[in-house]
């Protein structure tokens, strides 16, 4: 069945939204992930430092 132009221009404006709006979820997860391995980072060292801090008494 063919489809008018306007059904078919309507359809890939949809289609390039929905691929827009997943490509900017994963950025933003991604970015979520590097700012929470930092943390644990940060984290990790802090405990790291507490334990030679015990352990040289």
């Amino acid at each position: 069945m063919r489809r008018s132009k306007t059904e078919v221009g309507r359809w890939r404006m949809l289609r390039q939204q929905q691929r827009r709006r997943s490509r900017w979820l994963e950025s933003q997860s991604r970015r979520n992930l590097r700012i929470y391995a930092i943390r644990k980072q940060g984290i990790n060292q802090q405990r790291n430092s507490l334990l030679f801090a015990i352990r040289d008494r």
